[in-house]
């Protein structure tokens, strides 16, 4: 069985940073061989991408809602996965969501390419 698990949300204002962590577990899981991706979503809208990055962490990918905000990086010694979110914006509001992709080792953005998934973490950014 695959856990992920992932922490530091909460409520912060607009133009704040959050650190998001994400930990991975489990017995038929190999966290280096696995690409990682974070996705959000908001009330009333459908889950979307975030960024991804690669199994070795040298290929990242963002969407351009966050290109230049986000930060994508993972320290496999410890089986963690980060989104750092700088220049918080209101609208980045959502639940987010890590997501392990142990199929591919090149960076994902399709939802539809990670297999596990965490419970979510909330973060709210006020105006």
């Amino acid at each position: 069985q695959v856990q992920l698990v992932e922490s530091g949300g909460g409520l912060v204002q607009a133009g704040d940073s959050l650190r998001l962590s994400c930990a991975a577990s489990g017995r038929t899981f190999t966290f280096s061989r696995s690409t990682m991706g974070w996705f959000r979503q908001a009330p009333g809208k459908e889950r979307e991408f975030v960024a991804a990055i690669s199994s070795s962490g040298g290929s990242t990918y963002y969407a351009d809602s966050v290109k230049g905000r986000f930060t994508i990086s993972r320290d496999n010694a410890k089986n963690t996965v980060y989104l750092q979110m700088n220049s918080l914006k209101p609208e980045d509001t959502a639940v987010y969501y890590c997501a392990a992709s142990p199929r591919y080792n090149a960076v994902r953005y399709a939802s539809s390419d990670y297999l596990y998934w965490g419970q979510g973490t909330q973060v709210t950014v006020s105006s």
